[in-house]
This record gives C-alpha cells, sequence and structure tokens, in this order.
C-alpha cells in the first residue's frame, strides 16, 4: 500500500515536471521568435574564429537579445551554429533572436562598422571609409581619396590600422588585369607582389574581403578562381547556335559587350548584334577593342581613336580584322558573360550613342545612318570632336 501511494506521488511529480519541462520549451521556443528588446538598430560584429558562445553573450551585453542561452540553443537546434560570418552586421529593431541569427550566419556586404573599401576603378582608384551614421542608422560615406593623387586623410589612415576594420577590396567591371595589378600595388595594407601579369578577361569584377598583410598574388588567386566558375556555370547554360567554339572566346565577346555599354538592361541586346554581326560574316567594327590595341590595356585612351588607328591592321583592329581579337580586352562581369551567351533575339545589325547614356539600335544600314546623324548633331551641340562609331 505504502509503496502503492509512493508509486503514485512519483507518477504525479514526474507528470508535474514534464509539464514544467513543456512549459519551459514553449516560452523558449517563444521567446526564441518573440520581438527582441532593442528599440534601436543595432551594429554587430562577429570576430573572425568567434563561437557562438562569445557572440551570444555578447549580443545579450548589447541588449539585441533578452537571453544568451536560449539564443545558442536556437542557434544550434535550427542547424546554424556553426554558420557564423566574419563581419559587421546591422540588426533592426525588435529583431527576433531567430532573426538575428539569420543575419550573422548569411554573410554578405558588412552593413555597418568601420570599412574601408579600396575600388580599383576603369578611369581612377579610390579609398573610401565607410562607417554607421549616428542620426539615420544607416552605413555612409565618412572619406574618399585618390591613393595615386592625393594623402590619406588622417581618420582613414586611422581606420585602415585598427584592429576591428573591415577591409575590401572592390574591383569593377571592365577594368584590365594591368589595373588591378598596379591597383593592387596601391593598397599600402596588402603584402606581396603579383609576378606574372594575369590573363586578360580571367579574374573576376567582385569585391573581396580582406586581412591586413593579405598577400596579393593569393587575391589574384581568388580572383581567377571566382572568374573561372563564373565563366563555367555560365557556359553550361548557353544558347544553342552560337558562334563560339570555345569558353574562352565567349570570354572575349563578354569583354566586347563590359566595354560597349553599361547600361544593365542593353548587355544581351549589345550582344545580340555582335553575334549577328559573326553570323552573317561582318567585321565586329568595335571602338573598344582598336583603343585596347592602342594602349595593351595600360590605362585609357584620353583622346578620340584617330583615322589612321583605325585604318591599321592590328589583331584588335575589329575594322581591319575577321571574327573576335585574339584576348579578352578587360575583365568582364557575371553579367556580361551571360550576355554573350544568352544574347537576346534580334535582327540588329549596328547601333550608336543616343545621348542617353544608352544606344540607338538599328536592322540596317539605312536607319543606322539616320541614327549616326542624330548622334553627330547632339555631338555638334556638345562641341565634341565626332569619334567613331560602331558599324560606321
Amino acid at each position: 500500500m505504502i509503496w502503492r501511494h509512493i508509486a503514485s506521488n512519483f507518477l504525479t511529480l514526474l507528470i508535474v515536471i514534464l509539464i514544467a519541462v513543456a512549459a519551459a520549451i514553449a516560452w523558449a521556443k517563444h521567446q526564441y521568435v518573440a520581438p527582441g528588446p532593442s528599440a534601436t538598430a543595432a551594429c554587430v560584429r562577429v570576430a573572425p574564429g568567434a563561437s557562438l558562445s562569445a557572440v551570444s553573450e555578447q549580443l545579450a551585453d548589447q541588449g539585441v537579445v533578452s537571453n544568451a542561452y536560449i539564443f545558442r540553443a536556437g542557434a544550434d537546434y535550427a542547424g546554424k551554429s556553426r554558420d557564423l560570418k566574419f563581419g559587421s552586421y546591422l540588426v533592426p529593431p525588435k529583431s527576433s533572436m531567430e532573426q538575428v541569427v539569420a543575419v550573422i550566419t548569411a554573410g554578405g556586404p558588412s552593413t555597418c562598422g568601420t570599412e574601408v573599401v579600396y575600388r580599383i576603378g576603369v578611369r581612377e582608384n579610390s579609398v573610401i571609409l565607410r562607417d554607421i551614421d549616428s542620426e539615420t542608422g544607416l552605413m555612409a560615406e565618412q572619406a574618399k581619396y585618390n591613393p595615386a593623387t592625393e594623402p590619406a586623410p588622417q581618420v582613414l589612415a586611422d581606420a585602415e590600422a585598427r584592429a576591428d576594420s573591415r577591409l575590401r577590396i572592390s574591383v569593377a567591371e571592365g577594368v584590365t588585369s594591368w589595373q588591378v595589378v598596379e591597383g593592387l600595388k596601391q593598397a599600402g595594407f596588402m603584402d606581396g607582389t603579383v609576378a606574372k601579369l594575369p590573363a586578360e578577361g580571367s579574374l573576376a569584377p567582385d569585391t573581396y574581403d580582406v586581412q591586413k598583410g593579405a598577400d596579393r598574388a593569393a587575391l589574384i588567386a581568388e580572383m581567377e578562381k571566382r572568374q573561372a566558375a563564373s565563366l563555367a556555370a555560365a557556359w553550361e547554360k548557353r544558347a544553342e547556335g552560337l558562334p563560339y567554339q570555345t569558353p574562352e572566346e565567349a570570354l572575349i565577346m563578354a569583354s566586347i559587350v563590359e566595354k560597349e555599354t553599361a547600361v544593365p538592361d542593353e548587355r544581351r541586346v549589345v550582344a545580340s548584334v555582335f553575334v549577328n554581326r559573326m553570323r552573317q560574316g561582318m567585321r565586329l567594327e568595335t571602338d573598344p577593342t582598336v583603343i585596347y590595341g592602342i594602349t595593351k590595356g595600360e590605362g585609357v585612351l584620353d583622346r578620340g581613336i584617330r583615322g589612321s588607328e583605325l585604318r591599321r591592321r592590328t589583331p584588335y583592329n575589329t575594322y581591319q580584322i575577321e571574327g573576335l581579337p585574339p584576348t579578352p580586352i578587360a575583365n568582364p562581369g557575371r553579367a556580361s558573360i551571360e550576355a554573350a551567351l544568352n544574347p537576346e533575339a534580334t535582327d540588329y545589325l549596328f547601333f550608336v550613342a543616343d545621348g542617353s547614356g544608352g544606344h540607338a539600335f538599328a536592322r540596317t544600314l539605312e536607319e543606322h545612318n539616320q541614327n549616326v546623324k542624330r548622334w553627330r548633331e547632339i555631338e555638334r551641340q556638345r562641341g565634341q570632336a565626332m569619334s567613331p562609331v560602331q558599324g560606321d
């Protein structure tokens, strides 16, 4: 009788404990997905190699999450405890623990905190300091300078020296390999040399996170890896019947498209013009290839193309040679690679600038000549020297 009473009491206690545990779990789950305690946006920095335990305590100290243990348990249950990404992230007000986990495990560009961006551009390079704006809570440019012509502002030099600043190399679409290598030489927070100039077109225009003292040659290798991956992926999904025999030929075309238009919506249409011309056995007649033959990719041509240069037969003068030039003329971005391998279906054979930053396309030489006439008038009104035009 006594044992029956003990067993009954034990069973009752067990049921109470199970109910309490279930209630605790339900409460913890609710806490994990409920709005967080922070009334304002918070800048959260995940240090390289940081553990989830350290980050959860940091978040609790910042008032971003209400309970470090529940945060860790939720992240672990979601299978994201090992997915922390180094960087600084802007967490919106009242973000739940679930939302915070999503932010700090997704990675990507810094959204807050001190960020030094070294940008390698087509015409010039620049170093930009970005930090969170105290009034808006958003990332904003704080300082900028050209490392080739200006001394570094003290605020930017201090930011480069700070251990917690995020350092980034940003390579613009359409730069040449020579421009990338020369640009990296000016990035004072990097070390090492690049022994050999990378093949033209082989570097992926993108933004790269680096550590202070990062090796320049290693970064070049990463650029080559990303570009090769982009080209391989686009080649696998290419349209049928294209006039390219190899991915390398497609990369040459992509570089021409990159240099011909800065309008995203035009890339596939511009690619269609060159594809149509190749299919009909017409010369490409594109100015950027002629310019590359003159500059060898070492800088920009700050003048118009001379008539003698158009008449001179060189491997890159597509007014004189048949088909594609022997190499790319720049490093094209992913969008231009995809455009070259999936051009718009058009019957356009010509295009010329339209005065708005884009181009006017034409199916016949007569239409094209009318477009050229309009462009010449725009140039005359602007007081510009008349330049060669595609198909002219």
